[in-house]
């Protein structure tokens, strides 16, 4: 019984890739994630920056491309951002990632799990800023401290609100 099953579904496979359905599903979901990144880019877009009167997207901290969105199943997705700060040693860099963090979790209508990290070679402690930028209980803490909570709310908070 397990060997026809394994036919039929190979048949099936076979059949689906030499209509080109096979490859038009694939093309629907490749769309699908590209929508979802363009919705993710445009809440993040907007954020302030910590230490300047711009936008993130202004400064280029963040763009279009760092932006990616994969498919957990179930109408759930990863998204997964990679930001650069505007210099090597940006002491604000992990103020940054709290914003993202933030203003995503709030912001995103559809189910997700969240991934931030600093683009590779643009920070000198990128290892250990993304650490505490995806270790849920740091961020939890970080938003207890009212200083910090003031700050990330001025940044992530649109100027018509």
């Amino acid at each position: 019984m397990e060997t026809l099953l394994h036919l039929v579904s190979l048949t099936a496979s076979k059949l689906l890739h030499f209509s080109g359905l096979s490859d038009y599903g694939k093309a629907l979901k490749t769309t699908k994630m590209e929508e979802k990144a363009l919705e993710v880019y445009d809440v993040i877009r907007s954020i302030r920056d910590p230490e300047k009167p711009n936008t993130l997207e202004e400064l280029d901290v963040v763009t279009e491309s760092c932006v990616e969105v994969r498919d957990l199943g179930e109408e759930e997705f990863l998204i997964i951002i990679k930001f650069s700060p505007t210099v090597p040693h940006c002491s604000l860099a992990t103020l940054i990632g709290l914003c993202l963090q933030v203003k995503l979790e709030r912001c995103l209508p559809f189910k997700h799990k969240l991934e931030i990290y600093i683009s590779e070679g643009t920070h000198s402690t990128e290892e250990d800023i993304n650490k505490q930028i995806n270790d849920k209980e740091r961020v939890a803490a970080a938003m207890e401290n009212p200083n910090l909570r003031e700050i990330v709310e001025q940044c992530v908070t649109e100027p018509d609100d």
